[in-house]
């Protein structure tokens, strides 16, 4: 085993609590499109109003599969995804915090995930605001439906009329910084750092950080450790080292 793995895995063992962060990169190596890609020329903003969906529900739809929904439902959780839900099925991983929709830590085994920017596992309806908390009303082949009223359904995190959006946001976003502000290790795996300053802010003070990214990132300067390495052989070594 390569040292660096090898002090990754000495860490993980020495940790009471350890918390992975997330980022685009376990997500986009593995089919996830960047939504900008799908969205083309239509405008991010105005597809993601109650008042586009409602007159374009399965344009709205395709352009979720395009950009998310064929990589979670077709392509599936990547190793990395399986290797997390591994580690906290032996008692090594506390959580996530992940910033991506996807939804595939959950589907990977995952359980305790904290999705700082919503995730398709929370709905809400853009005509009544009934909330519908369950990612496989995406797995239909169609725009999904509220069962109280027939309208469509949004996730929450990007219908930009829904009322209690900002606070689902903030109290999302509390969440991932109560978690980290408990960890006595932090690894940060495929993201540049996005929000970092917010879900980091209350990490220990002796509190490790490791990054495990291929490319440089902001993490460069202030992680204990550096491993410039695909995650998906870094914690094959680590479960099986």
């Amino acid at each position: 085993m390569k040292s660096e793995y090898a002090r990754l895995k000495e860490y993980i063992d020495q940790s009471e609590k350890t918390v992975a962060v997330t980022g685009a990169g376990i997500s986009y190596r593995y089919g996830m499109r960047r939504l900008k890609e799908s969205v083309g020329r239509l405008n991010a903003g105005r597809i993601f109003s109650a008042a586009y969906v409602r007159k374009n529900p399965e344009k709205f739809y395709t352009v979720m599969k395009d950009a998310f929904l064929d990589a979670t439902f077709v392509k599936g959780p990547s190793a990395v995804h399986i290797q997390l839900a591994e580690l906290e099925r032996q008692g090594k991983l506390y959580g996530i915090v992940t910033q991506n929709l996807d939804c595939l830590h959950t589907i990977a085994g995952s359980e305790n995930v904290v999705e700082f920017q919503g995730s398709f596992r929370d709905n809400v309806c853009i005509d009544c605001g009934e909330r519908s908390y369950d990612y496989q009303v995406w797995n239909q082949g169609h725009m999904p439906r509220c069962e109280k009223c027939g309208a469509p359904l949004m996730p929450t995190s990007f219908c930009t009329d829904f009322p209690g959006r900002e606070r689902v946001a903030r109290e999302s976003m509390q969440k991932a910084v109560d978690m980290i502000a408990e960890a006595e290790l932090v690894i940060v795996i495929g993201t540049t750092g996005f929000r970092s300053e917010e879900y980091l802010s209350r990490m220990g003070r002796g509190t490790r950080l490791v990054q495990v990214n291929p490319s440089p990132t902001g993490f460069d300067g202030i992680a204990d450790l550096n491993i410039r390495a695909e995650a998906a052989e870094v914690f094959d070594a680590v479960l099986n080292g």
